[in-house]
């Protein structure tokens, strides 16, 4: 692992420094593990007093630190270039180039240059690989599709049929892009009778889907996943969705058909929305809520059915005195029972 003086990662990260420019740096680690040598950061000032403890040599941070034996490498944004700083000691081991023997490579498939295609990896029939593609043992890219360059499959991942990939996606174990999407029509005779998915499912540039995720293929036409879109494990995207430019999909969502997610939308974890309807750009879905509707541009919405945040936070607060109010209520129907009988008795 490399070291850095204080000062060269500083100009690597364009930062400028407070304190001891020579302080060596060896790696990056939590406010809590940190050692000397160590570089951490503070991008939440919500852990500020924990930076007081730390052994770290250096932090990254918005601002220059007080009363703190470690130096500070002053960042507009610490958060990414903690992210940056990383990189800069640890790389993911990238496989070697070349085509292991037990991999089935079919004879009309174009594979770009330094590719690297895992033992028992799977290329279909007249699928198109870009560049410096990378297939982990396992994964099955199936026929007629064209992805980008610099692609990574890791074990497990299938791609379906005619499925179209852009340059530098990343697909995490277990993922399957244009599996058939939920579609089905009852029969005469009241039985279920599957709807051919004939669309496809196209990711964007950039994009990252994270393990065990699923993006259906559209019955007709295509599911599209935008440019830079982050999705994460265990969620579901239905048949005829749209994931927006920068979007972020936390963990077990689901997404039913026909949704529609305009760009910088979060959908936090164990979110859901019905089918047919749009959340409009920069607009945030908290936590286990399910929206049922339109969601407008910058709105923070939560619950099931979901609705205005600070609404629901007032709704949530109220939940929890319903006991106490219902007592209440009975208390003040009963008195009003006994006026009403004292009053008819003087009438």
């Amino acid at each position: 692992m490399p070291t850095y003086t204080l000062a060269r990662l500083a100009d690597l990260l364009g930062a400028q420094i407070a304190g001891d420019p020579e302080i060596p740096i060896k790696g990056v680690a939590t406010i809590e593990s940190a050692q000397p040598g160590d570089i951490t950061f503070l991008a939440n000032l919500k852990y500020a007093p924990k930076i007081k403890h730390t052994r770290a040599s250096a932090i990254i941070a918005s601002e220059p630190l007080k009363n703190m034996h470690a130096a500070t490498l002053l960042s507009k944004n610490p958060y990414y270039d903690f992210a940056r700083a990383l990189e800069l000691f640890y790389q993911p081991p990238r496989p070697a180039a070349g085509i292991h023997p037990t991999a089935v490579i079919a004879p009309t498939a174009f594979i770009g240059p330094n590719a690297s295609i895992g033992a028992y990896a799977v290329v279909g029939e007249n699928t198109r690989l870009g560049a410096n593609a990378v297939l982990y043992p396992h994964s099955v890219i199936y026929t007629g599709c064209v992805i980008g360059d610099d692609f990574t499959a890791h074990s497990h991942v299938s791609v379906r049929e005619f499925c179209r990939i852009g340059n530098r996606v990343t697909l995490h174990n277990g993922v399957v892009i244009g599996g058939d999407g939920f579609g089905f029509a009852k029969d005469n005779k009241g039985h279920q009778y599957k709807i051919a998915q004939s669309g496809i499912t196209v990711l964007e540039d950039d994009v990252e889907v994270q393990t065990l995720t699923s993006i259906d293929r559209a019955t007709l036409g295509e599911t599209r996943v935008k440019r830079g879109a982050k999705i994460d494990s265990l969620c579901q995207i239905g048949h005829a969705c749209v994931v927006g430019e920068d979007n972020i999909i936390c963990g077990q969502t689901g997404l039913a058909g026909s949704t529609v997610l305009e760009e910088n939308v979060i959908m936090a974890g164990q979110t859901g929305s019905s089918g047919h309807l749009t959340v409009h750009k920069n607009a945030i879905v908290w936590a286990q809520s399910g929206i049922g509707h339109d969601v407008p541009e910058g709105a923070i919405v939560s619950g099931s059915p979901a609705f205005d945040s600070r609404e629901w936070l007032r709704a949530t607060a109220a939940f929890t005195r319903l006991p106490e109010l219902l007592r209440a209520v009975r208390v003040l129907e009963r008195r009003l029972a006994e006026l009403e009988k004292s009053v008819n008795r003087t009438a």
